[in-house]
């Protein structure tokens, strides 16, 4: 993995229980998937990445509750997936974590997001987030047993990153967009201009759904609901760390 930039959390930080981020290296990637036969994955396209941090895993309920106070989870745990949560919601919470810790958290972007579950520079092109076999890093329909299970229990991908393909669904940053025509190709967040309504992209599939719903290209789109499959991830840019 990149030790390039090694996080260094501070006092506030280290209080936070599940939370800890890791390094991805810029680069270049090919984004999306002409072969899928999915319209949305289309056109394969080439983004420029720039350095960040993503956590190595979903937020957890243990998390959620010491930011903002009890669990709307339907899978109950300290380590697993904090779920039902919405996009406001999300952003509610990390609102709440950036005055706590004086950072800057955010969700990833879409092409943040995807270029890690990849593997960033240290991508091996697998069709999971760490390998071409789903039971090895995710949980899904064939393994889940219809419910969220503890983050970190699978294989990491090759940055280090757990449960990025399935286990639950994670939102981006970015309003949702029925193909890649016109996306930005400089990895920021592909935001409406003036209104931007209410859909917006998450990404890595769940345990309620399958292996081509779990790919690392594979997209899916949701208005601001609570579902029990869909949770977050942290993200946080380079230069807001100093």
């Amino acid at each position: 993995m990149h030790t390039d930039h090694p996080y260094h959390p501070n006092e506030a930080e280290k209080s936070l229980p599940h939370h800890d981020m890791i390094f991805v290296k810029g680069g270049e990637f090919m984004m999306g998937d002409d072969e899928s036969g999915n319209a949305d994955e289309k056109p394969a396209h080439r983004v420029q990445v720039n350095d960040f941090y993503m956590a190595r895993y979903p937020v957890t309920q243990r998390l959620w509750e010491m930011v903002v106070g009890d669990t709307p989870s339907r899978f109950e745990g300290d380590r697993r997936p904090v779920e039902r949560i919405t996009w406001n919601d999300a952003q509610a919470f990390i609102k709440k974590l950036n005055a706590f810790t004086q950072r800057q958290y955010r969700l990833p972007t879409e092409a943040e997001w995807e270029y890690a579950a990849r593997g960033g520079a240290l991508s091996e092109g697998y069709q999971f987030a760490g390998s071409d076999k789903l039971k090895q890093v995710g949980w899904y329909t064939e393994n889940s047993s219809g419910e969220t299970h503890e983050v970190g229990q699978k294989y990491p991908n090759e940055l280090g990153l757990y449960d990025m393909s399935g286990n639950v669904w994670e939102w981006v940053e970015d309003d949702w967009h029925g193909s890649y025509k016109g996306a930005p190709k400089d990895g920021s967040a592909w935001i409406n201009a003036g209104s931007r309504g209410s859909d917006r992209a998450f990404r890595g599939g769940s345990l309620s759904f399958n292996a081509q719903n779990c790919r690392v290209a594979y997209r899916y789109s949701g208005l601001a609901y609570h579902s029990y499959d869909v949770g977050f991830r942290l993200a946080l840019s380079l230069q807001s760390v100093g």
